[in-house]
């Protein structure tokens, strides 16, 4: 595969994103932060069928041909295998079929900033800062999570920075764990244990805060001081959950 363009970082062009890690799968288009068009992915274990043509539909919505993409960026887990593949598989394929560079971010810290561009209804959870702590749990079934959590600068998410990182847990682990001062639990992971965790005395956004988008992706490539590409699309692989029904099988 030749270099990518771009190499260094991510230019001015319009990028191209994809995330299918949870049960609402999501493409956007975008220009420095700003989303020119999105599609949904409604239909939980069709994601693979439907992301090709929704990709072409927000590539339509916003005027632009495919060979103009500067880049993709997707959204790296953590999520099931099959979820969390689709999205990666389709990344890495247009990535190398258009020669332009491939950016991946982790799903947890795209869904930090979900109710910055999906914000809850009002007043479903009272007052709640844009800035501050999110601490965002991914259901991974019975009494684990998939956790991390972010601090995001200022409403117009100036920055965002990772204070617990990604990991996998059980949520009475977690609550037991040191929570920062402030912060709020978001995602569906959240929701599923929203009675513990209010028992634990903190508090619980609802949907859409938490969920990963391909919106949040557009949004933290063009955050400062850039991130790198991924050196080697090709071998670049997403965080997944659980391994597949045949690698289980495989190790046992």
């Amino acid at each position: 595969m030749p270099a990518p363009r771009h190499p260094e970082g991510p230019s001015e062009g319009a990028y191209l994103a994809l995330e299918t890690s949870g049960p609402l799968g999501s493409v956007a288009v975008g220009r420095s932060g700003k989303v020119l068009a999105r599609a949904l992915l409604e239909r939980q274990g069709r994601h693979a069928a439907e992301v090709i043509p929704r990709v072409a539909e927000v590539l339509g919505a916003a005027g632009l041909p495919i060979r103009d993409l500067a880049g993709i960026v997707v959204g790296a887990g953590p999520g099931s295998f099959t979820g969390v593949r689709v999205a990666a598989a389709t990344a890495k394929g247009l990535a190398h079929a258009l020669e332009i560079p491939l950016w991946a971010f982790s799903s947890l810290e795209a869904a930090a900033i979900a109710e910055r561009i999906a914000p809850p209804p009002s007043g479903a959870a009272g007052h709640v800062p844009w800035d501050g702590f999110r601490y965002v749990l991914f259901d991974a079934r019975g009494d684990r999570v998939y956790a991390a959590c972010y601090e995001v600068q200022e409403e117009r998410i100036a920055g965002i920075v990772e204070r617990v990182p990604p990991h996998a847990t059980r949520i009475r682990d977690l609550l037991e764990e040191e929570v920062p001062t402030g912060a709020w639990f978001a995602g569906d992971g959240a929701v599923r244990h929203e009675a513990a965790i209010r028992r634990a005395g903190y508090r619980v956004l609802p949907a859409p805060a938490g969920l990963p988008r391909a919106d949040g992706l557009i949004h933290l490539l063009a955050l400062p001081p850039g991130r790198a590409p991924e050196h080697d699309p090709a071998r670049w692989e997403p965080a997944y959950l659980k391994a597949s029904s045949a690698e289980r099988a495989r190790v046992g």
